[in-house]
């Protein structure tokens, strides 16, 4: 990454926060139960799971391909790296939020016992 200007290092990490965002989006959308995709009213699992490591793996290549010269504000002009942001846009700001309360009985919270105030 020599001869990059300022400019270049804040497109990198651009494309590096939209990276997170995805592999985040996959690693969330692995954790929710199959049902629970069908219980929302949203697309299958195996679908979301697909879109998500494609989205992945290409947020992985154009966060690696500037440390081989390339300059990260002629990446971002493509179709790519956007389409992938927002597959994982889509399914952090959608999906996410309508399988949440169908998710596995895990943390601190959940149970039916639970009231406003704590368990009853």
């Amino acid at each position: 990454m020599t001869g990059f200007g300022i400019l270049d290092y804040f497109f990198w990490l651009l494309l590096g926060i939209a990276f997170v965002m995805e592999a985040w989006a996959l690693v969330d959308s692995l954790l929710v139960p199959s049902g629970a995709y069908g219980a929302a009213s949203k697309q299958s699992k195996k679908l979301w799971t697909i879109i998500l490591t494609v989205a992945t793996v290409i947020g992985f290549a154009y966060v690696v391909l500037p440390t081989r010269g390339v300059s990260p504000i002629g990446l971002l002009i493509g179709i790519l790296p956007v389409a992938a942001f927002l597959g994982a846009a889509v399914y952090l700001a959608d999906v996410r939020p309508a399988v949440k309360p169908f998710r596995g009985k895990g943390g601190k919270r959940g149970g039916s016992n639970m009231g406003p105030y704590g368990p009853w």
